[in-house]
């Protein structure tokens, strides 16, 4: 296959809700490397809140994690074979990992390789040198040595694929570590990607799913992801007072947090997703918690397997629920402002683009 000698790519340079059009040399990948052209991405809030001026990370940098893409092109020693056992080869259609984790280090051996000290985190790197095109804004992308890959099925549309290795398999980590939830009680804050992703696989894993959520229309589209009861948040306490087993938080809201904490039953578990950006601390009763022996664990990406089962549950349930629905609209790669800007409206659950 013939490769092109430069790349079209949209950088970010640090100025609020702007964007630069620009023309990357397009590497050849190296020992351990995959070139992946960039089929399609959608907008993930990480994304939103860097370009609006709310999140700080290296610049310039090529934005957007959450995508899919096809092999064109291998370094010398490339895995051929994914966590699957699958074939990775020229023309596979692929996810990877947000973060290429190098194995060895204190982080990964204890199981966060997500935490790699050493690890390239997806459009989140700045855009210098040969490892410039590590993001979904532009029309290639270059995969690390240690970055986890997982080959797709040609049947899984590009709408349902594109979150698989953000949102989904976040939300994988989460019910992994709320543990078995066939036949508990799981309340899940918040209703947008990561809220109807968690509301679809706990309920098919078996659990009854309550979900709060501030916004009626989400509320009503938590019930078509399974939900088996909706609540306002100010309303959850009241209504499910200390009968659950387990909550998923991913509202990131210190109102939501607290809403959660009173349903809880004696020993159960609190997985918190969602607080990512800088807020004020939450007052919390260290009594409340000790005497009613409650867990509460915070969770941050995911681990490779987490990237699996969520491929995994895609495939298998992703006609059941309207995952396909919950992107509104695709734009070019040439007009990503128009895209990150139909990405803030709150009724949007993701926007994408497609070079």
């Amino acid at each position: 296959m013939s490769l092109p000698a430069m790349c079209r790519a949209v950088l970010f340079d640090g100025v609020p809700q702007t964007f630069e059009p620009c023309d990357i040399p397009l590497p050849l990948p190296a020992e351990g490397e995959w070139l992946v052209r960039v089929i399609a991405m959608t907008i993930c809030g990480s994304d939103r809140h860097t370009w609006e001026g709310r999140r700080q990370g290296p610049t310039p940098t090529v934005l957007g994690h959450e995508l899919i893409g096809e092999i064109v092109a291998g370094g010398r020693g490339c895995p051929r074979l994914d966590r699957r056992g699958r074939r990775i080869e020229v023309g596979s259609r692929v996810t990877w990992a947000i973060v290429a984790a190098c194995g060895v280090c204190p982080s990964c051996v204890r199981g966060y390789p997500q935490k790699c000290v050493v690890g390239l985190k997806y459009g989140h790197e700045q855009a210098v040198g040969r490892r410039a095109l590590t993001g979904g804004l532009a029309e290639y992308c270059l995969l690390a040595p240690g970055t986890c890959v997982v080959v797709l099925d040609e049947a899984l549309p590009i709408t349902v694929a594109c979150p698989a290795n953000c949102a989904t398999a976040t939300v994988a980590g989460a019910i992994r570590a709320c543990g078995d939830l066939n036949g508990a009680n799981l309340g899940i804050v918040g209703a947008g990607m990561l809220g109807l992703t968690a509301c679809a696989m706990a309920t098919a894993s078996g659990a009854r799913v309550i979900v709060a959520e501030t916004d009626e229309a989400r509320r009503r589209l938590a019930s078509k992801f399974g939900a088996a009861a909706v609540f306002h948040p100010d309303e959850l306490a009241s209504g499910v007072a200390g009968s659950l087993d387990a909550v998923i938080e991913v509202s990131g809201t210190n109102a939501g947090f607290l809403a959660a904490l009173p349903t809880l039953r004696v020993g159960g578990t609190m997985i918190l997703v969602g607080a990512v950006s800088p807020a004020p601390d939450a007052p919390v009763s260290l009594e409340g918690i000790v005497r009613r022996c409650l867990t509460l664990r915070g969770l941050h990406n995911y681990r490779p397997e987490d990237l699996v089962a969520a491929v995994e549950f895609l495939e298998t349930h992703h006609r059941r629920y309207p995952f396909h629905d919950l992107v509104s609209a695709w734009f070019p790669l040439s007009d990503s402002t128009g895209a990150f800007m139909a990405a803030a409206d709150r009724t949007a659950i993701r926007v994408g683009v497609r070079p």
